[in-house]
């Protein structure tokens, strides 16, 4: 059975005046898929994810599951399967042991047991592997065996807490794939932490943005990525440039471009633009745009990485197919134009984007 977890209006304090951890976060989590909380570090995602399992008591606020309220039922009650960054592994048991302990608490027979711990390793691609230690194993196999163990007594709810995060980039990514497959075949809902946003992108069905112990945004990854609905959205996921202006005319005018502005905002009023390296433009023609002075060329595969710098003296990156930077015969203190192709402007409200917090 495919169960919903809703968060409402969780706040989290952990000294009586000080700055909550958490502010009156509501989402839903996706049922069956993969909902990820993202966000700096300090920005409250694990305080966050704490409270969800029962970890940490929320101070206001419910948790629910499905229709049953479980904010303060203990955490051996709520059902839930945890995975950690750190694989915490029992070191003097075996990966039939690990995988099996949780079931033996829960007084399954013999038989029960090995049947299961057999159908997990399948599961998770470590067959033949049981009879080994975790020091015997990769890192990538330790935290296979992480999500064995958490799967072991068929979870309500995956929490998974950075679990990627003390691997190299090259097992990060082999994971990754091995997460969603893990996912396509139990479909059970869960909820992940991570501060890093090409894999909250990859993995997630919903993402939720959090800064400073508030929610920006939740929404589908491509909605993230495409229609932030904050400055800091727009800025945090994915990479940016982010330019100062002010309005004039319909259109907000920043150092190295100008871009038409659909929303109403009065003429002189600060504006935040920001630009996808690959939404901006490059050209020789000099009625293209604004001049700019090629700064740096970084190579990257089919991908080259450019740095402009603009008359004012902002440095923008650029990202451009190699075959383009090819044609255009790109070389560093070139002077080319440049013309942003789509831009997402906010009125500049950086000082006090969101209403105060409450001290006491």
């Amino acid at each position: 059975m495919i169960l919903t977890l809703t968060v409402e209006k969780l706040t989290k304090r952990f000294t009586l005046k000080g700055t909550p951890a958490i502010f009156e976060t509501s989402f839903e989590a996706a049922p069956g898929g993969i909902t990820t909380l993202l966000g700096p570090s300090g920005s409250g995602k694990t305080t966050l994810l704490r409270v969800i399992s029962g970890l940490e008591t929320a101070d206001e606020g419910r948790v629910l599951l499905g229709n049953e309220d479980i904010t303060y039922q203990p955490v051996r009650e709520r059902g839930f399967g945890f995975v950690f960054q750190t694989f915490a592994l029992f070191p003097n048991m075996t990966v039939n042991e690990n995988i099996a302990f949780g079931l033996r608490v829960r007084k399954q027979t013999n038989a029960q047991v090995a049947a299961r711990v057999d159908e997990l390793l399948d599961l998770v691609k470590l067959q033949g592997l049981g009879g080994r230690f975790p020091a015997q194993l990769s890192g990538g196999q330790r935290q296979r065996v992480g999500f064995a163990r958490a799967l072991a007594a068929n979870p309500k709810i995956l929490l998974l807490d950075e679990p990627f995060g003390a691997l190299d980039a090259q097992v990060r990514l082999e994971l990754r794939q091995f997460l969603r497959e893990l996912h396509e075949r139990t479909h059970i809902t869960t909820l992940m932490v991570t501060h890093d946003q090409e894999e909250a992108l990859e993995l997630s069905d919903r993402i939720v943005v959090l800064d400073r112990g508030r929610i920006h945004q939740v929404g589908s990854p491509r909605e993230i990525y495409e229609a932030p609905q904050t400055p800091f959205v727009a800025s945090f996921v994915g990479m940016a440039n982010v330019l100062m202006g002010r309005m004039n005319s319909g259109w907000a005018s920043a150092p190295g471009m100008k871009v038409q502005v659909p929303e109403p905002m009065p003429d002189g009023s600060a504006v935040k633009a920001i630009v996808r390296p690959h939404d901006l433009r490059l050209s020789r023609d000099p009625n293209f745009g604004t001049p700019v002075t090629v700064a740096r060329l970084v190579f990257a595969g089919s991908i080259a990485k450019v740095d402009v710098t603009t008359p004012t003296g902002e440095t923008l990156s650029v990202h451009l197919p190699q075959d383009e930077v090819d044609r255009l015969a790109l070389q560093a203190g070139d002077v080319v134009h440049l013309e942003a192709a789509r831009a997402r402007v906010f009125a500049d409200s950086s000082k006090t984007f969101e209403p105060p917090l409450p001290t006491a």
